[in-house]
């Protein structure tokens, strides 16, 4: 995404001459520059929770498995 906005503004400081709109050209690139770094690092800091919320939840869905399997319930042809 970085790359891609590199690419975009290359050239135009070149052929847009002294046009007063390049300054903010540059805070909007340098904007969104920051908002990727922070989406970044607010991804990368989310694997770990994600991991931990998996665990949790894989312990409560065993904990409702085991009291389930206790339970004893007529079938066809006899107790299941």
């Amino acid at each position: 995404m970085k790359g891609e906005l590199e690419v975009a503004h290359q050239g135009v400081t070149a052929g847009a001459g002294a046009l007063s709109a390049l300054a903010e050209l540059a805070a909007v690139r340098a904007s969104w520059e920051r908002r990727i770094q922070d989406a970044r690092q607010e991804c990368g800091s989310l694997g770990g929770k994600m991991r931990a919320v998996v665990k949790v939840q894989a312990q409560g869905n065993e904990a409702v498995k085991s009291g389930f399997d206790g339970v004893r319930t007529p079938g066809v042809g006899g107790v299941r």
